[in-house]
């Protein structure tokens, strides 16, 4: 019997027919090359979404936070993956076998619609990447990726720095790197210069925005 998707809520979709899994921080979910036989909804950490280039370097494509899916595009492209998900963090996760997905897909048009709409936004966050790949360099991209950051997945962090919001995830400087298309030693670089400004500051090997405003002067 199909759900009513009245609010078109997947995660509660996921909440009633998934499976849970949890994986420690490093662990790989599934691997380039495996079958795409699973769907995934994150109740708990984040997931790095990855490719190797053919000398073993990795590029991060996506980070997927609380409350998304990821493993969905080649499950519905019916193809291996491409990709290698692994966790962040510890990461909790409902699993979904792609012949569930795809029926609910075919009985519910309202589920159907909120995942065309998941793939849409993705898509244009995608076209909005390579646009910025090609158009701003290296210490714009930056600052880019610290906002957007802090604006999804920041938190408040007084008892570190007063007014200061914690980015919430932590990223190495070759993470960062592989997400914004540029060297460690770049990424490095730059950071250090946004400390000396005090646009930001790291302690705990976390990133903080100290000043909004000094950040976005970095944009162009």
């Amino acid at each position: 019997m199909a759900l009513a998707f009245t609010d078109h809520d997947v995660g509660e979709f996921f909440r009633q027919r998934g499976k849970a899994f949890t994986f420690r921080a490093g662990q790989v979910v599934f691997m380039a090359g495996e079958e795409s036989s699973r769907v995934f909804f994150i109740l708990k950490g984040r997931a790095k979404i990855y490719r190797l280039t053919p000398n073993g370097s990795s590029v991060t494509v996506a980070i997927r936070h609380p409350g998304e899916l990821f493993g969905l595009a080649e499950v519905l492209c019916d193809s291996e993956r491409l990709c290698f998900a692994e966790a962040l963090e510890e990461l909790e996760v409902l699993e979904l076998k792609n012949k569930d997905f795809e029926a609910m897909l075919l009985e519910d048009p309202a589920f159907a619609r909120e995942i065309a709409g998941i793939l849409a936004k993705r898509l244009r966050e995608a076209e909005t990447t390579i646009y910025e790949m090609v158009y701003y360099q290296a210490p714009s991209r930056l600052a880019r990726l610290l906002l957007k950051l802090a604006s999804c997945c920041g938190q408040a962090a007084p008892q570190l720095i007063p007014q200061g919001i914690k980015l919430g995830i932590r990223l190495s400087h070759r993470e960062i790197a592989e997400m914004i298309g540029t060297s460690r030693q770049t990424v490095t670089s730059i950071l250090n210069a946004m400390v000396r400004e005090k646009a930001i500051d790291v302690q705990y090997k976390e990133i903080i925005v100290l000043d909004r405003e000094k950040l976005e002067r970095w944009l162009f």
